[in-house]
């Protein structure tokens, strides 16, 4: 792609939304970042979810810790400070990704660069009976990377687990200027590339197995793991959640930074060209191929701070519901400068918008289990991607309160303009979300107080957020409160343990039930006991249980509560 070529797509945003069919035909959004989290996080490289229902979020910082939050952006705590980790610069603690069956089995993986400086993986398990901390006991290391030389930059580092089930991730070419030791081209070592491998071998060394389908899984001159060749410094990629389509951004030498794509089911085994082309352009090309044997990217920008950058940092595609004109846009930005990009197909190409004036030093995104999108500034601050102009309404102030029997929210708005409605919405987890009410606008009243009283029996902590509304059906969302209701709830049945290996579990009564039940995940009954109102310890064996998730749950008249515990 030329400069010409987008230069004319930063012009013409609007004129190709208007001639593709399949882009809705409203102005483009305007791209807002929202601080959630603005004070406790130092040097923060990435933020993802565990997949397990909870929404929430953990953010890995580059010294080597990792800290959970709720999905109300509270801080839960640590959930693991990972070993063995030379940090700074472009070193340290890099991603972190959990597995598909995260839920069930709890492994999740890591990737850092070690004391030698070399690229390590390793691979954790979280600690039985509390969801909150990984157990650094269980380390195993599954695969090293080696540096050809002491450069400590080029590390790439973002782990993604492919619609496929296998773990990739992309490599940098190791350090240096041009890829000195020419690695990225090299089918003996896995610098500048792209890597696939199969990480369910739990039990047996090296802990990974390579796919059968991987595109050289059986060449006798390049590594089997390796996916596609010829990347630089892939720091931040993704796969889009709605289509497994992958995103590939790389950091370029000294022209460009460039945004590779590459559609779910197109076959491996590709070479993205770098060192013999910086995006399009040529930069050591002796003994290289033409530029038409390479995959080029389908999207690049030069180096200066007005239509560019220096360092590109990879997004995500939007597929989140709480801004639906952001649907399906790729969102992506640049480190030193503070231009964001909006990308999205326009029926014979792509079309690409350029926003600038937003936060800079964005070094990575995330994605959250409900689909919506942050952005993490390495000096500390986690955004939650957004559009401005969504509504002509401000909210002054929201608040939830609990009382008895009911909950009581409160909020002050100011500027409703055209606005026809709140709609309160109610969760127990901050991921599935119900309706529980709807107020009208007071439309032309000055900054109007409304209060809604939420009647429930539910208990713990309750989420709500407001849904609001505008005449012609267009909507927002507030931020989100949470509220903490009848806090020694949960206290009256305990497991020990609650992930079980020994055939055992133990049920601490605390109050009189009636009965005692286990279900497995599918709903089924595989235990039931009468209890006549006992209290105390209960013991079940589970030895012949099937590996799994399971629920305890105690009864009795007017009164059920349950926990769950997971066979490993």
């Amino acid at each position: 792609m030329t400069n010409a070529i987008s230069l004319r797509k930063i012009l013409l945003p609007i004129l190709i939304c208007l001639l593709w069919p399949g882009v809705p035909t409203w102005a483009q959004p305007t791209i807002a970042l929202t601080p959630v989290i603005s004070s406790g996080l130092s040097a923060p490289v990435d933020v993802v979810s565990a997949g397990d229902g909870t929404n929430r979020l953990f953010v890995v910082e580059r010294g080597g810790t990792i800290k959970v939050y709720s999905a109300a952006h509270t801080l839960v705590g640590t959930f693991l400070t990972v070993t063995g980790v030379l940090a700074g610069g472009e070193q340290g603690l890099l991603s972190l990704a959990f597995h598909p069956n995260y839920a069930t089995n709890g492994y999740f993986f890591v990737y850092y660069t070690n004391a030698a400086g070399s690229i390590e993986i390793a691979r954790y398990q979280v600690q039985g009976g509390n969801p909150n901390l990984g157990d650094p006991s269980t380390k195993t290391v599954i695969l090293n990377i080696p540096k050809t030389s002491s450069e400590t930059n080029h590390n790439g580092g973002k782990l993604n687990f492919g619609p496929d089930g296998y773990l990739y991730f992309g490599v940098g070419d190791g350090g240096g200027t041009g890829d000195p030791d020419h690695n990225a081209q090299n089918g003996q070592n896995l610098l500048g590339k792209m890597v696939r491998i199969d990480v369910n071998s739990f039990t047996t060394p090296p802990y990974y197995t390579i796919p059968a389908t991987n595109p050289f899984a059986t060449a006798t001159d390049t590594l089997h793991a390796i996916y596609a060749f010829g990347l630089r410094n892939p720091w931040r990629w993704s796969f889009d959640r709605a289509n497994g389509n992958m995103w590939l951004p790389d950091v370029g030498q000294d022209v460009a930074e460039e945004v590779n794509y590459r559609a779910a089911g197109t076959a491996g085994g590709i070479n993205f060209g770098w060192r013999c082309y910086e995006g399009t352009s040529n930069y050591n090309t002796g003994g290289c191929l033409p530029l038409a044997a390479y995959t080029s990217p389908i999207f690049e920008y030069g180096h200066n701070n007005t239509t560019g950058g220096f360092a590109i940092t990879g997004g995500y595609v939007y597929r989140g519901s709480q801004w639906p004109t952001l649907a399906g846009y790729y969102i992506c930005a640049d480190f030193i400068s503070d231009n964001f990009w909006l990308i999205q197909p326009n029926g014979t190409g792509w079309q690409t918008t350029l926003q600038a004036g937003l936060p800079g030093g964005i070094a990575s995104f995330g994605e959250a289990e409900n689909g919506e999108l942050y952005a993490l500034a390495l000096g500390g601050i986690l955004y939650q991607v957004g559009v401005t102009g969504a509504l002509p309404v401000t909210l002054l102030s929201f608040s939830a309160k609990a009382y008895t029997g009911y909950n009581e929210i409160r909020w002050k708005a100011t500027r409703e303009i055209d606005l026809q409605a709140y709609e309160i919405e109610c969760s127990s987890d901050g991921s599935a979300w119900t309706r529980v009410g709807t107020v009208a606008a007071l439309e032309n009243n000055t900054d109007p107080d409304y209060t809604f009283k939420h009647a429930t029996n539910l208990h713990g902590t309750i989420y709500y957020r407001l849904k609001m509304l505008d005449k012609d059906n267009t909507y927002s969302y507030s931020k989100i409160v949470s509220v903490e209701t009848d806090p020694e709830r949960g206290k009256e049945l305990q497991l020990f343990p609650t992930v079980n290996t020994n055939g055992q579990l133990q049920v601490q009564l605390n109050e009189g039930f009636s009965h005692l039940q286990v279900f497995n995940m599918h709903g089924k009954v595989v235990f039931s006991q009468s209890l006549k109102q006992q209290k105390g310890v209960v013991g079940i064996d589970i030895g012949r249980y099937s590996k799994g998730m399971y629920t305890v749950v105690a009864s009795r008249t007017g009164k059920t509560v349950s926990k769950p515990f997971l066979v490993q």
